[in-house]
């Protein structure tokens, strides 16, 4: 398990932690989710002993990463993917951390061949694409067959086929009793992987709750299709509901303030045939959206796009 308690850190004055507490348990992928400078990165350096907090502490396993006797056979990290020297090729990166903990040289094939760079095991990184470069960094954390992944990231440069494999992998290490703590802006990705999600904002936890319950809500508007669609949607605003027409004429409508069953309860009532009766709920990005629009300290500005005639002058 992944521990952190209290953890406080100021830059220059300017707090980055703000008494930021959270679990990451075995068995589960937690999705560790925030804007930039959130103070993502900064809680996995603490985690990682490659920086000091100012207050608080992190623990794996029960203890600081700096007491880990073994720790690239307790946790395995990819914080950043060119953390490699240009001139070696991956074996030999894998071969040199794997003597510093007598781990076999079968063990680096082993995740070569997992992480599918064992056709470019001899080639130089310098010539790698990103998305090499990653498979490399989870090569890595790998290695020492750890029971707690931190990877920050790690999908970034990875092609479809990559993508599909890492979500499967990650999925494969917590059904094995591992602790996956995964950072990353792919919310899609987020929502097919994580079963816990933790939002943190201005170095605070904004949520931390199951994938399931961050996404349900009490009421959640429903998409509504029928032949009947003009009756039905008087009956619904008798019964206190409101209905929006998707398009004239198309038999579809978004229902709010009634459930999906009361929906169909007054339809079956009325031998009303119902095509579709479908709950609305939010996306992971949506809530992450929500949870968040007070706290995104870099706030970019929508793009204007000259019109053609503006274009035009500007060229003039």
């Amino acid at each position: 398990m992944i521990e952190v308690s209290g953890l406080m850190k100021s830059y220059g004055g300017r707090r980055v932690l703000d008494g930021l507490s959270f679990t990451a348990a075995p068995g589960r992928v937690t999705a560790f989710l925030g804007p930039n400078g959130a103070g993502k990165s900064t809680t996995l350096r603490m985690v990682l002993g490659l920086g000091t907090p100012d207050a608080g502490h992190a623990l794996v396993g029960g203890v600081r990463y700096a007491e880990l006797r073994d720790p690239l056979r307790t946790v395995g990290a990819l914080l950043d993917a060119s953390a490699c020297h240009p001139a070696r090729s991956p074996r030999a990166h894998l071969s040199w951390l794997a003597r510093t903990h007598r781990i076999p040289r079968a063990r680096v094939e082993e995740v070569l061949d997992l992480v599918g760079l064992g056709p470019a095991a001899r080639r130089p990184v310098r010539g790698f694409s990103l998305g090499m470069r990653q498979r490399l960094g989870i090569a890595v954390a790998l290695l020492g067959d750890p029971g707690t992944l931190i990877l920050d990231e790690p999908m970034n440069g990875l092609d479809p086929e990559g993508i599909q494999w890492l979500r499967g992998l990650l999925r494969a290490l917590a059904d094995d009793g591992r602790t996956v703590l995964v950072s990353s802006h792919l919310m899609r990705e987020m929502a097919a992987t994580a079963d816990h999600v933790l939002v943190i904002g201005r170095g605070r936890v904004l949520a931390d709750g199951s994938l399931a319950s961050l996404l349900e809500t009490d009421l959640p508007p429903v998409r509504l299709v029928s032949p009947r669609l003009d009756e039905l949607a008087g009956a619904l605003r008798e019964a206190g509901a409101e209905v929006t027409y998707d398009a004239p004429s198309t038999g579809r409508a978004t229902v709010t303030g009634l459930a999906g069953a009361r929906i169909g309860d007054i339809a079956a009532r009325n031998a009303w045939s119902v095509h579709e009766l479908t709950p609305l709920r939010p996306s992971l990005e949506e809530t992450y959206m929500r949870l968040t629009a007070e706290a995104v300290e870099y706030r970019s500005t929508p793009p204007t796009v000259p019109t053609p005639r503006k274009a035009a002058a500007a060229h003039a």
